[in-house]
């Protein structure tokens, strides 16, 4: 009966366990949804949903003019809030064809890592649980590559 109740409580913290990683798992792809959206659809406001205050952003984007990309651009949370209000305004930067694919790395208790692609380009992200809400803290990015 003791190797029958401990069997019963063992199956029953792992899949309570699963079912919590599952949703985190969910909620991870929200935040990166939010940020991939509040850009594409106008929305700085999701944003404010998705990411740190504190954020760290670095990219590299590639000048054709000059053939060489441009290093270490750095970019506040303020700044991408405000590009999510302008960048596609006109509606001409996103197309129904644009890429917006999201892969989750890794889940863990507190933090997590994505990738997505996007018009612009790649985008990695470390994301942390902060006050039990997933926000993106860093993101490095480049835009596609030219090789």
């Amino acid at each position: 009966m003791k190797k029958l109740t401990l069997l019963f409580c063992a199956s029953f913290f792992l899949c309570l366990f699963s079912t919590s990683a599952q949703g985190d798992k969910a909620l991870v792809q929200s935040a990166l949804e939010d940020y991939v959206n509040a850009i594409y659809d106008v929305k700085p406001e999701l944003i404010e949903r998705s990411v740190d205050t504190t954020l760290r952003k670095i990219g590299y984007w590639y000048d054709e003019k000059s053939g060489t990309y441009k290093d270490n651009l750095p970019m506040t949370y303020q700044q991408l809030y405000d590009l999510a209000g302008k960048w596609n305004k006109d509606g001409k930067q996103v197309t129904v064809d644009s890429p917006k694919k999201i892969e989750i790395y890794e889940v863990n208790d507190k933090t997590a890592t994505g990738k997505l692609t996007a018009e612009w380009g790649i985008d990695l992200f470390h994301l942390a649980k902060v006050n039990g809400q997933w926000k993106i803290m860093n993101i490095i990015w480049q835009s596609h590559s030219k090789n």
